[in-house]
């Protein structure tokens, strides 16, 4: 049995049994192979001017998105937040995909801030009866009941309390 990692007369190691690798004595036939120069399609100048779009497709400064309107795109302009397109949802929905109150946070918590002794934040979120409860609470207890109105304002503005449909209040 012969070393399989022994060197082979032509040169090179011999894997298998002896007879079976190149013949490396035979010349190469070249012309099966076609013979071209990488370097043949290359301009002479390499300051050439260049295609400008190598996709092909035609650069129109009117209308620079390509849009098939025309520029401005689609949605340029439109309200933040305001989708007509939906009408369960004019405002937007939220991450779980409950529409947006038509009444928005900043509001309804600085004016029960400031006003919650006369509930005006809980009317303006549509909780009349809880309204006229802080109403009472406050005046019946001569005004130390106006914690309640600051606390419930604070949670307004953080988003904890919905409008009265149960919709959360927009931004």
């Amino acid at each position: 049995m012969t070393d399989p990692y022994q060197q082979n007369p032509q040169g090179g190691p011999q894997y298998g049994p002896p007879g079976t690798g190149p013949n490396l004595n035979k010349p190469q036939d070249t012309t099966a192979l076609p013979q071209s120069d990488p370097y043949a399609q290359q301009p002479s100048d390499p300051y050439a001017q260049q295609p400008a779009n190598p996709y092909g497709q035609q650069y129109d400064p009117a209308n620079p998105y390509g849009q098939p309107g025309g520029y401005p795109p689609a949605g340029y302009g439109q309200t933040p937040g305001y989708n007509p397109n939906d009408p369960e949802a004019p405002w937007g929905r939220d991450q779980f995909g409950v529409p947006f109150s038509d009444k928005q946070k900043l509001i309804a918590g600085l004016l029960q801030i400031f006003l919650g002794a006369f509930g005006v934040g809980r009317f303006y979120t549509g909780y009349n009866g809880i309204a006229i409860a802080q109403i009472a609470v406050t005046w019946l207890t001569c005004g130390f009941g106006a914690i309640w109105p600051i606390i419930d304002g604070v949670l307004m503005l953080v988003g904890k309390v919905p409008d009265s449909d149960g919709r959360p209040l927009r931004d």
